[in-house]
């Protein structure tokens, strides 16, 4: 038996493991570090949390079956696509020219008891002037630029774990 084949519970507990390492560490930096998240970090975190509950979820039932694991693989790519895709538009809006980038908008808290959720969402992905701002990078790449790449890797990584072929071993 490969020591290196890892087992759909354990691919889909380290999935679990990073998305909370990644949400831990923006929580930190929230915390101690004085970042306020914009709409569209919040929404990211919400992607992350999501993705963290499949992979969960993924490793706590761990499915025998092909049709199983495909399963879970293909709800960790939905969450993940949904992380792709706000990460994607934070990361426009943060490479558009200064006059085009929209004005500030009122802050998420607000926004959610004063308009209902379809104004949010559109008002959200749309972007405001607070989106477009880097206020923290790490080898010249900013937060929703790394939200993308990790979003990137996970969905890659559950399709690796719910689409690779698994020998079954009998011993005799």
């Amino acid at each position: 038996m490969n020591p290196f084949r890892w087992t759909f519970r354990a691919q889909f507990l380290l999935g679990f493991a990073i998305c909370a390492g990644l949400l831990g560490f923006a929580l930190y930096l929230e915390h101690f570090q004085g970042l306020v998240p914009c709409p569209l970090c919040t929404f990211q975190r919400g992607a992350f949390l999501l993705l963290a509950a499949v992979f969960l979820l993924g490793a706590l039932h761990s499915p025998k079956s092909k049709g199983g694991r495909r399963v879970y693989a293909l709800l960790s790519l939905l969450a993940a696509g949904l992380g792709v895709s706000i990460a994607g538009r934070h990361v426009w809006l943060q490479n558009l020219p200064p006059d085009q980038v929209p004005a500030c908008g009122p802050d998420l808290s607000y926004m959610m008891e004063a308009f209902p959720l379809g104004d949010v969402l559109r008002k959200v992905f749309t972007g405001s002037g607070e989106c477009a701002l880097v206020d923290w990078s790490f080898l010249g790449m900013a937060m929703p630029a790394w939200s993308l790449v990790w979003f990137v890797l996970l969905a890659l990584w559950a399709l690796y774990a719910g689409f690779r072929s698994r020998k079954t071993y009998t011993f005799r």
